[in-house]
């Protein structure tokens, strides 16, 4: 059609030439070489039907119609690139927002918290508590810190941070001290056990880590 636009590599190299008066320097700013830039306007002065350049000596100069194109040109390409860097600087100004369960923000992230900011001041960092199924995909969240196990969804990028060792804690005040410290696991079969809701099944995976029957658990 007559009124298509012509192609923007063409548009690009003109630009550039009639911007620095030099389709050398235009061919060095754009790291292409002075042919390449020469074809670029030969394309767009056959698409336009009209001569952008003449010789002037040893260099060239605007036609008429190629004043008019440089100015429409030069606006359209200085508007992108102001537009381009808002867009740049809109993203690396958003805060990097982190998902994870409150239990672990408490007791594990908040903790570090300092020392992350110390070692990234210039993150922006917001974390978002939540509990149950925790999705990364969900709408407004960056990355999801959480305690999971494979086979990951293949459209996850997972980086795994370290990798979980559970067992149990025995407080020394405890009445039965003395008598369970040291012993085998099958020890605590008789015992009540506490335990999270956050994680009602650290218990039967450690029981079967130890060889015991996860049924025989008392939580």
């Amino acid at each position: 059609m007559a009124h298509d636009l012509p192609p923007l590599n063409a548009l690009r190299a003109f630009e550039a030439a009639a911007r620095l008066n030099s389709v050398s320097q235009a061919a060095e700013a754009l790291h292409v070489t002075h042919g390449a830039v020469s074809r670029q306007i030969k394309v767009l002065e056959e698409h336009l039907g009209v001569a952008l350049f003449v010789k002037d000596g040893r260099g060239i100069k605007l036609t008429d119609a190629g004043m008019r194109l440089r100015d429409a040109s030069g606006e359209a390409f200085d508007r992108l690139r102001s537009v381009c860097s808002e867009l740049s600087r809109d993203v690396s100004e958003a805060p990097f927002v982190l998902g994870c369960s409150g239990s672990l923000l408490a007791r594990w992230f908040i903790p570090r918290l300092g020392r992350l900011q110390a070692d990234l001041p210039e993150l922006r960092l917001h974390l978002s508590a939540g509990e149950g199924d925790l999705d990364p995909r969900r709408p407004g969240l960056d990355a999801l810190l959480v305690y999971a196990e494979p086979p990951w969804p293949a459209d996850m990028q997972v980086h795994v941070l370290a990798e979980e060792c559970i067992g149990p804690v025995l407080s020394p005040h405890f009445a039965g001290f003395q008598r369970l410290q040291g012993a085998p696991a099958k020890a605590l079969l008789g015992e009540a056990l506490l335990h999270t809701t956050s994680r009602p099944q650290a218990w039967p995976t450690w029981a079967v880590q130890q060889g015991l029957e996860p049924a025989a658990i008392h939580y």
